[in-house]
């Protein structure tokens, strides 16, 4: 009789021969023939209902690992470089295998969510399980939305939470077991259709989207911002310990203290300041600023690191924030809490009784934060209100800070950077997650005083690092462009302000037309301009200055907790001062500009996030308040519309050009201006306007607006009437309805 082989026998045979795993292909491994061959199927059968086996036509493969050949899908390249994908059909027990590529000139351009079948092996002795050759590519990342799940009796549909977005449709069996009104994450199946809506099925479910937090739980999906730290990540930040003395300067005697916002959980930077004792510096000041040596503890090509590089920085929402680093660094060992020994990088600087600074030199050393302090606490202080926390710090911290805060923003006057006013708005939320109240943040000497100590900071450590010939990251603000400052310009001269032409222009020269502004109802239209002129900042190895601060060398050193940039900046330091083997090596060095561009998408995807999540909060604010009416301004013109920004909540919504009256509106780019056709009505940024809410959506954030006056004056009626030719085309069109109904009647009869 024909011996049946074992099943771990069977499962060895699959494994080392993935290719002959048909049950013929078995049978003939084993020898067994003829009547033999039902005992082999019921062996297989009992795999395949046990888990091991899963059978896909006529063969069978072991669920825990991948077929010889296998549908991909690409992922993000790694900050090394390196391409890797996830199986599609996986269903073995344990975790998705990673899977390598192995990319040639022959094969065809993929990115990120393209669809390839390819040829697998599997690997040991490396981080991935298999590695991959593409046989060919099958398609492109499908299309993706997110939005509220609509249950319906053929299955569902998708209402799209972006405020442009167009219905999906979903088939019963594609629903993934979707509630209705349930926050949704879908992918589009099959072809686009030429009719109709398109299909797609539900990939992930995200639960109620009016639950609490669930606003930035919104955005953090639909900017695909990473906010669940990979195990082995936590793990390591897990096992690191607090860093000792040795190797660095010890300046725990030193009264360093920080100063943030009240609801602050981790604190990167702190200060402390003095007059300096030399005659030769009669008047002046020796200046501490202190910043957590985040570099200690993230080190290159670390699980930490790599997370970290691919976050770039962290994101904040008014009910959460994402960090870029766990918090048992973030909130723990890298802060600088209160009277708890913290590693640092330390800058000593010498400055002269008119804030220029004089020298300066860089330490890695130990602090003890004296003092963990509110901005309104520390203003207090200096307005006459001393507190019990306060009080001891008054003589010996906060007035020096102070004292040297004049000396600086003399230095700053004289420098001219920018100078917007453009208040900030700050959403309390309530124990349910709603929105209690908006207001406008206050900004205090306090702030600016901190400002000016971390813009000091940031130039000392890219002078040093200029000075060492290291490679780093620069924070780069380039000027405006000529088209942009020539719609600026008319812009002020349309509100009677001057904003001279023929010169080279400085940040001085912006700074006059915002004083002429200053005061007038003009101010907020000036400033919201000269914003809109403005180039984007961004991270480079190359200097090309920062033009909003008026500085040539710039770089980001303060927040390391927070900025990726800022860890660069730090490693940089460490490497230029032989502080240790923990700095920047030759292969960051090689990446700095991939390392640039890439965390200034990240910056930019976390600033339209911050944004989006604050639209939705103030629609689900105004959301109860439809119908009332507001005061406000307009703060931008499109040929659909106007946006107007209303007073108390600052927030923005759209009035359609369709609500404007029957008359014909023109656009006009190059003076931002809507000129009705027949009565005449300009409308044009800054005009103060009376609105009334019509629609506030909380999911996707729009709010919409109805005008009822402009400059306090009504608006006019259009005196356009129909034509003749008008009235004889409605007069035909309801005589041809008339016959249709007649017929409609005579048949029924």
């Amino acid at each position: 009789m024909t011996q049946i082989p074992s099943k771990a026998e069977i499962l060895d045979w699959i494994t080392t021969h993935p290719t002959l795993t048909a049950k013929r292909d078995i049978a003939k491994a084993f020898g067994i023939k003829g009547a033999a061959r039902i005992e082999l199927k019921r062996v297989l059968k009992q795999l395949e209902d046990e888990g091991h086996l899963t059978k896909r036509k006529k063969t069978y493969r072991d669920r825990d690992s991948l077929p010889p050949v296998t549908l991909l899908q690409m992922m993000h390249p790694t900050r090394d470089g390196d391409i890797f994908a996830r199986p599609m059909e996986w269903q073995g027990a344990g975790d998705e295998p990673i899977v390598l590529m192995t990319l040639s000139p022959a094969d065809p351009a993929v990115g990120y969510g393209d669809r390839v079948l390819a040829k697998v092996r599997a690997v040991t002795g490396e981080p991935h399980q298999y590695e991959a050759k593409i046989i060919r590519k099958i398609g492109t990342a499908p299309n993706r939305v997110l939005g509220v799940f609509r249950k319906t009796a053929e299955g569902g549909r998708i209402v799209p939470i972006d405020k442009s977005g167009k219905e999906w449709t979903v088939p019963e069996a594609a629903t993934n077991g979707a509630r209705d009104g349930e926050l949704v994450e879908a992918q589009q199946t099959g072809p686009k259709a030429r009719m109709g809506l398109p299909v797609a099925k539900v990939v992930d479910r995200l639960g109620d989207p009016t639950a609490p937090k669930a606003v930035s739980l919104i955005a953090i999906h639909q900017h695909g911002i990473p906010d669940n730290f990979p195990a082995d990540v936590m793990a390591e930040a897990d096992a690191k310990k607090p860093a000792g003395l040795k190797g660095r300067k010890d300046l725990r005697d030193i009264p360093l203290v920080t100063i943030d916002p009240a609801d602050a959980r981790d604190h990167d930077d702190a200060v402390f300041a003095e007059l300096d004792t030399d005659p030769a510096n009669a008047g002046g000041f020796i200046l501490w600023v202190a910043i957590a040596d985040v570099a200690h503890y993230v080190t290159p090509g670390s699980q930490l690191d790599r997370e970290a590089w691919k976050r770039g920085n962290s994101t904040y929402f008014p009910d959460r924030v994402v960090p870029m680093l766990p918090d048992r660094l973030s909130g723990d060992l890298c802060s600088l809490h209160e009277g708890v020994a913290r590693a640092c990088i330390a800058l000593r600087m010498v400055l002269d009784a008119q804030g220029n600074k004089i020298s300066h030199e860089f330490h890695r050393a130990i602090m003890k934060s004296a003092a963990s302090l509110t901005y309104e606490e520390v203003q207090a202080a200096m307005d006459g209100q001393v507190s019990e926390r306060t009080e001891p710090y008054l003589e010996t911290v906060i007035r020096p800070l102070y004292a040297t805060y004049a000396a600086l923003a003399s230095a700053r006057d004289r420098r001219q950077p920018l100078d917007l006013d453009l208040p900030e708005r700050r959403i309390e939320l309530s124990e349910d997650g709603k929105v209690s109240s908006v207001a406008f943040k206050d900004r205090l000497d306090a702030h600016r005083l901190i400002e000016e100590c971390m813009v000091l900071a940031n130039v000392a450590a890219a002078e040093t690092l200029i000075a060492k010939k290291t490679p780093l990251l620069f924070r780069v603000h380039e000027e405006p462009s000529p088209d942009k400052l020539e719609a600026l310009r008319e812009t002020a001269q349309a509100a009677g302000l001057v904003l001279a032409k023929g010169q080279v222009l400085r940040t001085k020269h912006l700074n006059q037309l915002l004083q002429q502004a200053k005061g007038t109802d003009e101010a907020e239209l000036i400033n919201m301009s000269t914003l809109r002129s403005m180039t984007q900042a961004y991270y480079a190895p190359q200097n090309f200055g920062h033009f909003g601060l008026a500085l040539r060398n710039y770089a980001h050193f303060t927040s390391p907790i927070r900025r990726y940039a800022d860890l660069i900046v730090h490693r940089a330091l460490i490497a230029s001062h032989g502080w240790g083997n923990d700095g920047l090596t030759p292969d960051e060095i090689e990446r700095l500009e991939e390392t640039g561009n890439h965390i200034s998408d990240t910056e930019r995807r976390s600033m339209v996030a911050e944004r989006d999540t604050v639209d939705r909060y103030l629609a689900a604010y105004l959301s109860e308040r439809k119908g009332n009416e507001f005061d406000g301004r307009i703060s931008g013109v499109a040929k659909f519309g106007i946006f107007v920004r209303i007073d108390d909540s600052g927030a923005d919504g759209i009035v359609p050009v369709r609500s404007l009256g029957r008359e014909f509106f023109h656009h006009d780019p190059q003076t931002n201006t809507l000129v009705g056709s027949d009565t005449g009505l300009t409308l044009s940024l800054g005009m103060r306007v009376t609105v009334r809410l019509t629609e506030a959506e909380p999911i996707a954030g729009g709010i919409a607006f109805e005008l009822l006056s402009v400059n306090d004056a009504a608006l006019p009626r259009s005196p356009r009437k129909f034509s003749k030719s008008s009235k004889k085309k409605m007069a035909l069109a309801k005589k041809k309805d008339g016959k249709i109904k007649r017929k409609v009647q005579r048949r029924r009869g």
